[in-house]
């Protein structure tokens, strides 16, 4: 017997909401809806006392949701922001795009680059990673072919 029932969401805390939103804008998500948490609930959760968080829930065109969201209290602790792919956590949120070329050409254009290159895989499907704003690392892929 399973106890899930559906897929929800994944989050992301960062600490400029602002533009990680923007980013994530940029590659085509949309917002569904912003918001601030503080008191029992959250710091029920989180296990952290005094905790508030303002939070911008984001939902791809499949219905997919992103949740980001920054501490307002206490201070948010910055984390490495130059992982490799073979560092253990969570790796990338993941996006299939129409066009790889100009995915990647939008976010370069906000300043975010290429981790490394553009790979293709049997003639079936690129794909690349990207490094958004504060290290987050988006992997972006198109099938071939379709």
């Amino acid at each position: 017997m399973s106890h899930i029932t559906r897929f929800d969401h994944t989050g992301i805390t960062v600490a400029n909401l602002d533009a990680v939103e923007a980013f994530f804008v940029t590659l085509g998500l949309e917002v569904e809806g912003r918001g601030t948490v503080q008191g029992e609930f959250v710091e029920t959760v989180c296990g952290i006392a005094g905790a508030t968080c303002d939070i911008v829930m984001l939902k791809s065109p499949d219905g997919v949701r992103l949740e980001v969201c920054t501490f307002v209290t206490p201070d948010n602790i910055p984390s490495p922001t130059d992982d490799l792919a073979n560092v253990v956590g969570i790796r990338n949120v993941s996006f299939e795009v129409d066009d790889l070329q100009a995915a990647v050409d939008a976010v370069a254009a906000e300043g975010y680059g290429l981790v490394a290159g553009i790979g293709e895989h049997e003639g079936m499907v690129k794909m690349a990673y990207v490094r958004g704003p504060e290290g987050i690392v988006v992997s972006l892929f198109q099938y071939l072919g379709q």
